[in-house]
C-alpha cells in the first residue's frame, strides 16, 4: 500500500471518540419502561436467581445487531434489501406489521415518558403531557440531524446511568448473591419469566434498525466492521449494566422486603415510592428522571430508526436507488411515517384502544424476532454474492443465532397464546 493511501485511510477513520454511536443508540431504544419492569418483577419474585437469564438476554441482543450490522456493512444493502431477497413473503409480513405497530407502538411510548412527569407534577394530565412528549419527539427527529438525534440520545443514557446504576448502588446489594445468580439454575414455576427476561431486554424491530443508523453515521463498507463491533459491544455491555442494576434493585427493594410488585409501568412509580421512604424524597426524583430518560430515548429512537425502515421499505417498493435521499433522515418517506408514529396514535390516547387492533399489534410483534433470527441465518449463510465468504456466519454465529430463532418462536408462540386464549 502507498503511502498516499495509508494516509487516505488514516484520514477517513473515524476519531477514537467517535467509535461509540449507533450501537448505544440501539440499545438504549431496546430499553425502555418495559424492559425495566421485566427485569425489576423477575428480581422482586425470584431474587437474584435470574441474573444469568438478563445476562444472556443482553448477549443475544448483541449477536443479533452484531449479524444485522455485519449484513449492512459487507453487502451494501440494507436489511429490507436483503429480506426482499429472500422472498416476496417478507414483504407481505413487513408491510402490515411496520403500519399497526407503529399506531399503537406510538400511544405506548408517550403515555410512558409522560407517566414519570405526571408522577413528579401530580396537576398534570397524563393524555396531554403525552401528547406534549409525542410532538417533542416529532420536532427533535423531523428538524435534526442523525448526529443531533445521536448525541442526545448518549446525553440521555448518562442520565439513565446515574439513576438505575445509582438506585442499585443505594439499595447495597449482596455481592455474594450477585455472583451465585450467574449460575443457570431455573426455579419452579419460572420458565415463561425466563423466557420472557432472555427474549424481552430490549428486543423490539429497532435492533434491525442498526444498519441504517450505521449509513446515517457514514459507516458503510466493510472497513468499519471492527469499529461496528466495538460499537456494538460496548452499547450492549451498558444494557447488561441496566439489567443488572434494575434486578438488583427488585431484589433489593421487594424481594428481601417480601413486597409484591406491579407488571405494569406502575412498577417504576412503585421503586420511586420506596426509595423515597427509605432514603429520601430526593431519590425518588432521582429515579423518576431515569425512568423518563428510558422511555423517552426509546420514543425518539423509534422516531429516527423504524422511520428510516419505513422509508427503505417505500423506496424499494419504488425502485428507488438505494440511498436515495427520500428514504434518509429528514427524507420525504422518513417524515410521512414521523406523522403515523406521532397523530393517529393520540386518538388512542384520546379513545380506549380497540381489542382488534391490540390483538393485531400483539401477534405481529410476537413473530417478529423470531422473523429477524431467522432472516438473518439466512442472509448470513447464503453461498451467493451478495455477502462475500469472509462475513457469512461461522459455526458460533450460527449455534448464537439459532438459539435466538428457538427462544423467539418459544416466545412466540407463548404470546399468540396468551392472545387468543380468552377468544377461543
Amino acid at each position: 500500500m502507498t503511502t498516499d493511501q495509508e494516509q487516505q485511510q488514516e484520514a477517513e477513520r473515524p476519531p477514537k471518540w467517535r467509535v461509540i454511536g449507533p450501537g448505544l443508540v440501539v440499545a438504549a431504544t431496546g430499553v425502555g419502561a418495559a424492559d425495566l419492569v421485566a427485569t425489576l418483577v423477575a428480581g422482586a419474585k425470584f431474587g437474584y436467581t435470574l441474573l444469568w437469564v438478563a445476562v444472556l438476554g443482553a448477549v443475544i441482543k448483541l449477536v443479533l445487531v452484531e449479524g444485522a450490522g455485519r449484513f449492512s456493512l459487507s453487502s451494501g444493502r440494507t436489511i429490507f434489501e436483503g429480506w426482499r431477497s429472500i422472498g416476496r413473503w417478507t414483504t407481505w409480513y413487513f408491510a402490515p406489521y411496520i403500519v399497526i405497530w407503529g399506531l399503537v407502538y406510538g400511544a405506548t411510548a408517550m403515555s410512558s415518558s409522560a407517566l414519570p412527569v405526571v408522577a413528579l407534577f401530580p396537576d398534570l394530565s397524563l393524555r396531554w403531557v403525552a401528547v406534549a412528549f409525542g410532538l417533542a419527539g416529532l420536532a427533535m427527529v423531523w428538524f435534526g440531524s442523525y448526529v443531533t438525534f445521536e448525541r442526545i440520545t448518549v446525553a440521555l443514557v448518562g442520565v439513565m446511568f446515574v439513576s438505575i446504576v445509582g438506585a442499585a448502588v443505594l439499595t447495597v446489594p449482596n455481592l455474594g448473591e450477585i455472583a451465585l445468580g450467574l449460575r443457570p439454575i431455573v426455579p419452579d414455576d419460572s420458565l415463561l419469566n425466563v423466557l420472557a427476561l432472555a427474549g424481552g431486554v430490549g428486543g423490539t424491530i429497532t435492533l434491525a434498525a442498526y444498519g441504517y443508523w450505521l449509513r446515517e453515521k457514514g459507516w458503510s463498507t466493510p472497513r468499519f466492521m471492527k469499529i461496528m463491533r466495538i460499537d456494538n459491544s460496548v452499547a450492549y455491555a451498558v444494557t447488561g449494566i441496566f439489567v443488572v442494576a434494575m434486578l438488583i434493585v427488585g431484589a433489593e427493594l421487594f424481594y428481601s422486603a417480601n413486597i409484591a410488585v406491579a407488571t405494569d409501568d406502575q412498577a417504576l412509580l412503585q421503586v420511586s415510592s420506596v426509595l423515597a421512604e427509605r432514603y429520601g424524597e430526593s431519590f425518588r426524583y432521582l429515579f423518576l428522571v431515569g425512568f423518563w430518560a428510558a422511555s423517552f430515548t426509546s420514543l425518539i429512537g423509534v422516531w429516527s430508526g423504524v422511520s428510516l425502515m419505513f422509508a427503505d421499505f417505500v423506496g424499494n417498493l419504488r425502485d428507488l436507488p438505494s440511498g436515495h435521499e427520500d428514504t434518509r433522515t429528514g427524507g420525504r418517506y422518513f417524515k410521512i411515517y414521523l406523522l403515523w408514529l406521532t397523530f393517529p396514535p393520540m386518538l388512542l390516547l384520546l379513545l380506549d384502544e380497540p381489542v382488534g387492533l391490540i390483538l393485531a399489534y400483539g401477534a405481529l410483534g410476537a413473530i417478529f424476532m423470531p422473523f429477524l433470527a431467522i432472516t438473518l441465518l439466512v442472509l448470513l449463510n447464503r453461498r451467493d454474492d451478495l455477502v462475500p465468504a469472509k462475513w457469512r456466519n461461522g459455526w458460533l454465529s450460527n449455534s448464537l443465532m439459532a438459539l435466538c430463532a428457538v427462544l423467539f418462536l418459544a416466545l412466540a408462540v407463548n404470546e399468540l397464546r396468551g392472545l387468543l386464549t380468552p377468544y377461543f
